[in-house]
């Protein structure tokens, strides 16, 4: 059978958008700069690396085996989306409560969570990507995926210019911004979780 190359071009183009809301590395950013304030340039470029590698592994993961998974131990999106919110509201209170002690020990697991996934590779990109395959095949959404994951790793790296431009202060009064919208993050996952079982 041959490869219609012109339908897999479209079938890509039509997923980049989605993809790209559903990651929001832009909105990732702050999160990043704030958790990554005050590390080594090399340090805060592993961590880049293994948050958006840790994101394509577990979305490639769930494009190939979500719906398998889900259905065999009876897990909806919205448990997903409800676990996925909880988790991350734990992070941030714990981040706002402990915000001294934070600069001195970085988890080694902070590229994996919360930056790797429940954030880039969360509920939203997830679920994302697997209505997406249903829509335009496994090709087309994987290499949207890899071109997403690929400018959040650009983003990250760029993060040091904005944190010469901030200044230390202005990084940890970024910081305490930065868990608090990770709170509100996962609050919406909760609430878009609860809104759908009730829907």
């Amino acid at each position: 059978m041959a490869i219609n190359f012109t339908d897999i071009l479209g079938s890509f183009l039509l997923s980049i958008i989605p993809i790209m809301v559903a990651i929001d590395a832009p909105g990732v950013l702050p999160i990043y700069i704030g958790m990554t304030e005050g590390m080594e340039r090399d340090e805060r470029k592993r961590i880049a690396f293994q948050s958006v590698f840790t994101a394509f592994l577990i979305a490639t993961a769930f494009i190939f085996l979500g719906r398998a998974v889900f259905n065999t131990l009876g897990i909806e999106v919205e448990d997903f989306m409800i676990g996925g919110g909880i988790l991350l509201l734990i992070i941030s209170i714990a981040d706002i409560v402990r915000l001294e002690d934070r600069w001195a020990k970085v988890p080694p697991t902070l590229g994996v969570v919360p930056l790797g996934t429940p954030l880039l590779a969360g509920p939203a990109t997830l679920t994302t990507t697997l209505m997406l395959v249903g829509n335009y095949g496994y090709l087309p959404v994987i290499l949207s995926l890899i071109l997403n994951l690929i400018l959040a790793w650009i983003i990250f790296n760029r993060a040091e210019i904005i944190i010469r431009l901030i200044g230390i202060n202005g990084a940890r009064a970024f910081a305490k911004i930065a868990s608090l919208l990770l709170a509100a993050i996962a609050v919406k996952f909760i609430r878009m979780g609860i809104f759908k079982i009730m829907g």
